[in-house]
């Protein structure tokens, strides 16, 4: 499987991953939203949901926000974990985190 997964923290400011048919295997469904759950903890993450229940796509969008556009820019292996994560949790090939709009598509 391929797929993108692209973070854009600003206009002009967008980090574009790819897995590409070539790289390991993307992990399972459960493995990438282990991971990201993870993250969520490590990074102090809050439930954006009032009764605490914490979505895969707030999972996504809070792991990059708190991660920031350095981590991205800066640590090319956690940002492939990060896409092989979010690309194997939403089971999308495609993905754009938009942290100024705060939306996941």
């Amino acid at each position: 499987m391929r797929g993108t997964v692209i973070v854009s923290f600003a206009h002009g400011r967008d980090y574009e991953l790819r897995i590409t048919a070539g790289d390991a295997p993307l992990p399972t469904a459960h493995e990438g939203d282990l991971w990201l759950s993870q993250q969520f903890d490590e990074f102090g993450c809050a439930p954006r949901s009032l009764v605490g229940k914490v979505l895969a796509l707030d999972k996504v969008l809070e792991v990059a926000r708190a991660a920031g556009e350095k981590r991205f820019a800066g640590d090319v292996a956690w940002a492939e974990r990060y896409a092989r994560a979010v690309l194997a949790t939403l089971k999308r090939e495609s993905v754009r985190v938009d942290i100024a709009g705060d939306t996941v598509g």
